[in-house]
C-alpha cells in the first residue's frame, strides 16, 4: 500500500503541516488531503478556518486540543477504524511539535492505522536553516518553564550542551528570558532571535545573547510576535567572557573577600554566570593589573 499517495486511504490519519505564516508555503499536497478527508482535527477551529476558505477548502473541522485531546482520541480512533479518513493540523507548521496530537497519534499507531506524514513548514528548522550556527547537531527544548526559577534551573542543566540549542518562546517573556540565558550560558555566548518568521515583519538576528538582549529591550517592536531562539553550544572551553561592569565589582570584592565569596557576591549583585565569574577571578588573581 501507497502511503505517500495524494488521494486518501480509508481509514488514514493524515499528519498535515501547515503555513507558519506565509500562506504561500502550503503545499498542493496538503491541499489535496485537506480536501480529500472527511475531516479536519484542528487545534484553533477558527484559525485554520481561515487557511481553508483561503483555499476554499470545504471539509467538516472539529476542535482537536490539549484540554479535551484525551477524550477524543478513543472515539476517533474507533471512526476511523471503521473507515473514516481524518487529518490533524495545528495553529501552524508541522502538528505534534509544542503542539497537541501526540496521544491521538500514539493510539492510531497502536490501533494498527495508517499513520501518514504529510510533511512541510515547521518554525524551528526554517529558524535552524538561517541562523547561521551548527546544523549537523542540535536539540529542540521546545518552550522553556514559565516560571522564572524553573526556567533557570533547566538552562542551567543545558550550560554544557555541546549541540546548537533551539526554543520556542512567548512574546511576553522573551526578555526575560535572553536575560536568563546570559546568567547561564554566558554574557558572549552567540545566539539568534528568530521572529515572525515568513511573515510581514520577519527578523533573524544572530549576535551575542548580551546584545541580542540589549536590543529586544531597546526596541519594544522586538518583544511582539512568535518567536524562535537559537543558541550556540558550548565549545567546551572553560573561559566565559566577563562584562566590564561586572568584572569591575569583581576585582572590588577581591581586594576584601575569598575568590569563591567574592564570586558567589558578584554573581548576586550582576546577574553573570557565578562559574565565569569565579573563572575570571582566579585570573586576575594570577595575573593581577
Amino acid at each position: 500500500m501507497n502511503h505517500a499517495a495524494d488521494e486518501p486511504l480509508r481509514g488514514t490519519l493524515y499528519v498535515v503541516a501547515t503555513p507558519i505564516g506565509n500562506l504561500a508555503d502550503m503545499s498542493q499536497r496538503a491541499i489535496a488531503v485537506l480536501s480529500g478527508v472527511d475531516r479536519i482535527a484542528a487545534e484553533d477551529t477558527r484559525r485554520t478556518a481561515k487557511l481553508l476558505r483561503h483555499y476554499a477548502i470545504q471539509t467538516p473541522m472539529l476542535a482537536l486540543h490539549e484540554h479535551n485531546e484525551r477524550d477524543l482520541a478513543a472515539r476517533l480512533i474507533a471512526q476511523m477504524a471503521q473507515g473514516e479518513n481524518l487529518a490533524l493540523v495545528a495553529d501552524a507548521g508541522t502538528p505534534l511539535i509544542s503542539d497537541p496530537g501526540y496521544h491521538l497519534v500514539r493510539l492510531a499507531r497502536a490501533a494498527g492505522l495508517n499513520v501518514v506524514a504529510v510533511p512541510g513548514p515547521s518554525a524551528l528548522v526554517a529558524a535552524l536553516s538561517v541562523s547561521g550556527l551548527a546544523t549537523d547537531h542540535f536539540v529542540f527544548e521546545g518552550f522553556l518553564p514559565s516560571r522564572q526559577a524553573a526556567r533557570k534551573a533547566r538552562l542551567e542543566a543545558l550550560r554544557g550542551e555541546q549541540r546548537t540549542l533551539i526554543f520556542y518562546e512567548a512574546s511576553h517573556r522573551v526578555l526575560e528570558c535572553l536575560k536568563d540565558m546570559q546568567v547561564a550560558f554566558g554574557l558572549e555566548r552567540q545566539a539568534v532571535v528568530a521572529r515572525e518568521l515568513t511573515k510581514q515583519f520577519e527578523t533573524v538576528r544572530a549576535d551575542t545573547l548580551q546584545a541580542l538582549s540589549h536590543w529586544v529591550e531597546d526596541d519594544p517592536q522586538q518583544q511582539k510576535g512568535e518567536f524562535v531562539l537559537l543558541v550556540a553550544g558550548d565549545s567546551g572551553v572553560a573561559t566565559h567572557s566577563v562584562h566590564v561592569e561586572a568584572e569591575r565589582v569583581l576585582s572590588l570584592l577581591l581586594d576584601e573577600l575569598p575568590i569563591k565569596t567574592a564570586a558567589k557576591v558578584a554573581a548576586r549583585i550582576t546577574g553573570v554566570n557565578k562559574r565565569a565569574l569565579y573563572e575570571r577571578a582566579l585570573g586576575l588573581k594570577r595575573d593581577p593589573q
